[in-house]
């Protein structure tokens, strides 16, 4: 989206973080019973992988979250923040 500058364009980026993706969510592995059997399970497992990785977990590279080296937040999420979140949307929903 945007206006990338083709320089900096890579498909090893995105390969990176299907490796990552692949490490650390069990569905996503070949040849294990870890898989969803419905779509909407995966797509919540997806959902809380991507908050968790983006708002939760340190990059070791900038040393901070990149929700955080973004500007986004101003703290790092634990836990409870994503339970909260999904409780306040939960509540919302219904």
């Amino acid at each position: 989206m945007g206006r990338p500058i083709k320089a900096l364009v890579s498909t090893s980026y995105v390969e990176k973080h299907n490796q990552t993706m692949r490490q650390h969510m069990r569905r996503f592995t070949r040849l294990t019973n870890g898989h969803s059997k419905k779509i909407d399970n995966h797509v919540a497992m997806v959902a809380l992988y991507t908050t968790f990785y983006n708002f939760a977990r340190i990059n070791s590279a900038v040393r901070m979250s990149p929700a955080m080296a973004c500007g986004l937040e101003q703290h790092l999420w634990d836990i409870g923040d994503i339970v909260k979140l999904v409780e306040e949307w939960e509540t919302a929903e219904s």
